[in-house]
């Protein structure tokens, strides 16, 4: 990959851009009985200005939100051990990644599998380092996941037709009522699907022919070269990054400071 490129080749390692992993959810949009939604915010200029000032003053109301209000974990089977999926509720609703939100009143609901099957690539496509990589999710390939994201689906549907939320919705926007059989439900999720923005993966910690890293995170062959970014981890974790990749950085700091700690040790003969 990089001798087509014109880029020697230093140190062979076939796993680096191979292994990666991230999240894909399933976004379903309903169409809420109240104007409580930040679409009815952001569609309405004195509402729109009563959530800036509220921001400017306090730092409190919509403009304060993350995008995710509510969430948890759960089994899309009785039989499993642990839970296999995880749910966010969004307080507005769009087009998958258009900035425009909705005229109606709207929020969403997304799904994704904690612990999917499929790999996929990260490459380079040229020698300039500006250039974009070529990023090949490879999302749903195993499918163990199509059946987890279908579960998760029918599970996020039968939360929303209970009272406690049935009383707020007015309608399933996308994919729809109409949207019932495996195969409709599948189709929605492959065209519709979108990062929860985990990729992690490619320059993954082992001690394999396929590992990049070794346990104190240095490149295999290489001195003085670490890696310390979600990319080390073999496997994805269940559930956000975030917490997990500001481990990896605090861990790789320590580690980078114990190595300079060792190498400046005197030795024993300069001691005595």
């Amino acid at each position: 990959m990089l001798t087509q490129h014109g880029i020697p080749v230093v140190r062979d390692s076939r796993g680096v851009g191979a292994n990666l992993q991230d999240h894909l959810q399933a976004r379903l949009i309903y169409e809420s009985k109240s104007p409580i939604t930040v679409n009815d915010d952001m569609g309405s200029w004195p509402r729109k200005a009563r959530a800036g000032l509220r921001f400017a003053l306090a730092r409190k109301g919509p403009l304060s939100w993350w995008a995710g209000l509510a969430g948890g974990f759960a089994r899309t089977r009785a039989d499993l051990t642990r839970p296999d999926v995880q749910f966010q509720l969004l307080p507005f609703s769009s087009d998958r990644l258009s900035p425009t939100l909705h005229r109606f009143s709207g929020f969403t609901i997304l799904v994704y599998k904690l612990r999917p099957e499929s790999r996929g690539t990260l490459q380079i496509r040229s020698a300039d380092p500006l250039a974009p990589p070529a990023i090949r999710p490879n999302y749903l390939a195993d499918p163990s996941d199509v059946r987890t994201m279908l579960d998760g689906v029918k599970l996020l549907r039968r939360i929303a037709a209970d009272p406690a939320m049935s009383a707020l919705i007015k309608s399933e926007h996308s994919p729809g009522a109409a949207c019932v059989s495996d195969d409709a439900l599948t189709d929605y999720i492959r065209r519709n699907g979108i990062s929860v923005y985990h990729p992690v993966g490619t320059c993954r910690m082992g001690n394999d022919p396929e590992a990049v890293v070794d346990d104190e995170l240095r490149v295999h062959g290489l001195s003085g070269l670490r890696v310390v970014d979600a990319s080390i981890m073999p496997q994805l974790v269940s559930g956000n990054t975030n917490a997990a990749t500001i481990m990896i950085g605090e861990k790789g700091a320590d580690l980078i400071l114990e190595s300079a700690d060792r190498d400046n040790r005197p030795t024993a003969s300069r001691a005595a």
